[in-house]
């Protein structure tokens, strides 16, 4: 009998040494209560309780935590029905809050965001939720973390997963982006044949510019030609009319011989002339070339006595 009380003194001190030994684990917080009341927060380490007056109350988790946020249904503004899902990532603060200052924490911020999330989607468009996603979590966070500052948490980041509409809005979404992308490619083709005609206009243009310099270059020079030809005429016929008032028959010869000779290549360089009738004897042609020989040779004579009156160079 007497062993076995000892044996019962023995289990009930291991027992008591049990309750009053403490170890809290890192990442933890442990609340204590004194007969049900909250007294104080144990942190990682040791710590001695009293069996029986003090007792742990809630183990909290001080370590950033994920908690997923299910689909659900949400209405858009213009009254597209979308399937939104989300991720949150929280941290608790201050264990003590968190414990007695709301029941179920995680349930009761899961309802908060995605009340939340239909309430932020609500309010735009279908294609702002799709393009403003980043606007989203932004809005989303702020909300939800001022919510949740009482409870001692701290909402660190709100990430909307997929923003899925329905199948046919999806196919409509399809087949406006397959429309807009022919618009576009209907708007290209015609401006390039747009720049294509224009720029062979401009080409057309420029080829009957730089044809119309080249006629009048070529009737510019053909004057000057025409002006050349007629300044020599105008000298070669000075030197013969001065030579004819001279005395010198042979110039006139040589003149009308000229004279004679072009007339007669422009009636043999016609195309439709087949005979060419000589209504003159060969022997005044034949005199006139006389005529031009002697000239010729007077004017040698001319050139040779100038050379011999110029004085000698020294």
């Amino acid at each position: 009998m007497g062993q076995f009380l000892a044996l019962v003194i023995v289990v009930l001190v291991v027992v008591t040494l049990l309750k009053m030994v403490r170890i809290v684990p890192q990442g933890f917080e442990w609340t204590v209560e004194t007969f049900g009341k909250y007294t104080r927060t144990l942190t990682p380490g040791l710590h001695l309780l009293i069996p029986i007056y003090q007792s742990v109350g809630r183990k909290m988790n001080m370590m950033e935590q994920v908690l997923d946020v299910p689909s659900q249904d949400v209405i858009t503004k213009d009254n597209a029905v979308v399937r939104v899902d989300g991720v949150v990532f929280y941290q608790v603060l201050d264990a003590a809050k968190a414990a007695y200052e709301v029941a179920q924490l995680e349930q009761a911020s899961l309802a908060l965001i995605m009340t939340n999330i239909r309430t932020v989607l609500g309010s735009l468009d279908l294609d702002e939720s799709l393009s403003q996603r980043d606007a989203i979590n932004a809005k989303l966070l702020r909300v939800v973390d001022e919510a949740t500052h009482p409870w001692g948490v701290k909402v660190n980041r709100i990430e909307i997963k997929d923003i899925a509409p329905p199948r046919d809005l999806v196919d409509a979404m399809a087949r406006q982006m397959k429309a807009e992308r022919e618009k576009r490619a209907n708007i290209l083709d015609a401006e390039g044949l747009r720049q294509a005609a224009i720029l062979k206009a401009e080409g057309a243009k420029q080829s009957v510019i730089l044809a119309a310099e080249g006629e009048k270059e070529a009737a510019f020079r053909a004057a000057e030609a025409r002006e050349r030809t007629a300044e020599a005429e105008a000298k070669a016929t000075t030197m013969v009319s001065s030579a004819i008032a001279s005395g010198n028959v042979n110039a006139l010869n040589y003149f009308v011989a000229n004279n004679y000779v072009d007339a007669l290549k422009a009636m043999a360089a016609s195309p439709n002339q087949k005979m060419l009738l000589l209504p003159i004897e060969a022997t005044g042609v034949i005199g006139a070339m006389a005529g031009i020989a002697e000239l010729a040779k007077e004017s040698l004579g001319q050139q040779q006595a100038a050379a011999r009156a110029m004085p000698p160079s020294r």
